[in-house]
């Protein structure tokens, strides 16, 4: 017989997904096994709980029943492990980690080893990308996110400020001469970031709330900002990115901050993003005091 609380999580994570191959990639399975899952609650309760297509699978009346009814039972258990593992004092289990691409090659995994020494019962299971990924959905325990936050029903801590900056190789500044003012950046190639409504595609934003708004133009565009550095280290054109990226290139010299007329843009910064329950997993706790610890008071990137 199958286990009928890992059934129950795994009809739930079908009804996120929409798909039993995709609930059988996100939890490790094989997708027949995730099949037999659903028709043993479904055998057990002798009702149906999907109407099933060729596209996509949607629950019954009975599906949708059952599934809140699920929902409530998986989250009680998890809070009463969480309660007793708190008595333990130790975190442990797997922290599913989501953070941004660029960020996370420089300044997070140098330190997860040490993560790793201090909490030696925490697995880490890190995914790198820059969209805005769905916490709850994809199933994530925690994620870094660089931006503005705003409200919703998740948690967030600020872990530490985010500058940003204009800046150029000096071989390109030697050929094209250093603008003084936002406004001049109109006649200069700007490499612009994809993903960015600040810093994107034919205009760029300036003043602490981006105020200021400056047309600009370029010959190259990526969704990845190591892509614009290395372009812009080739001396390429000007970029407008996160201090934390440019940081090492500022200090050997390979780029220049220019000094304007306007300030940059005003990043919210740097949070630990994580969905609200009655008791924080401890390997959240941990993780996110670890991060605090690295990254505060001053962060690494800051120091130039």
């Amino acid at each position: 017989m199958l286990d009928r609380v890992t059934s129950m999580q795994v009809f739930v994570r079908v009804t996120q997904l929409g798909s039993l191959a995709a609930a059988a990639r996100s939890l490790g399975l094989s997708q027949t096994m995730v099949t037999k899952h659903v028709a043993a609650l479904e055998s057990r309760l002798g009702v149906v709980l999907f109407h099933r297509s060729t596209r996509r699978l949607s629950l019954t009346e009975a599906g949708r029943l059952y599934l809140e009814r699920c929902q409530r039972v998986l989250s009680d258990l998890d809070e009463m492990e969480q309660e007793v593992a708190l008595e333990g004092g130790e975190p442990r289990g797997t922290l599913r980690l989501n953070a941004p691409v660029s960020f996370a090659v420089r300044h997070l995994g140098p330190i997860l080893p040490e993560f790793s020494r201090r909490y030696p019962l925490v697995s880490v299971e890190l995914g790198l990308n820059d969209r805005l990924v769905d916490l709850i959905e994809e199933g994530w325990d925690l994620t870094l996110r660089i931006r503005r936050m705003v409200p919703s029903s998740l948690r967030a801590r600020k872990l530490a400020s985010i500058r940003m900056v204009v800046c150029a190789a000096p071989s390109y500044l030697d050929r094209h001469g250093t603008p003084a003012t936002v406004a001049e950046l109109e006649h200069h190639v700007c490499l612009g970031y994809t993903l960015s409504d600040a810093v994107g595609v034919g205009r760029w934003r300036f003043g602490p709330q981006g105020s200021r708004s400056v047309p600009v133009r370029g010959s190259l565009s990526a969704n990845n900002g190591d892509v614009l550095c290395a372009a812009a280290i080739a001396g390429q054109g000007i970029i407008y990115q996160p201090l934390f990226l440019v940081a090492d290139a500022l200090r050997d010299g390979a780029l220049r901050v220019l000094t304007l007329d306007e300030a940059p843009v005003e990043e919210a910064g740097l949070h630990a993003v994580y969905a609200p329950a009655a008791v924080v997993p401890l390997k959240v706790r941990a993780m996110i005091a670890f991060l605090l610890e690295c990254y505060t008071p001053v962060a690494p990137w800051d120091v130039l």
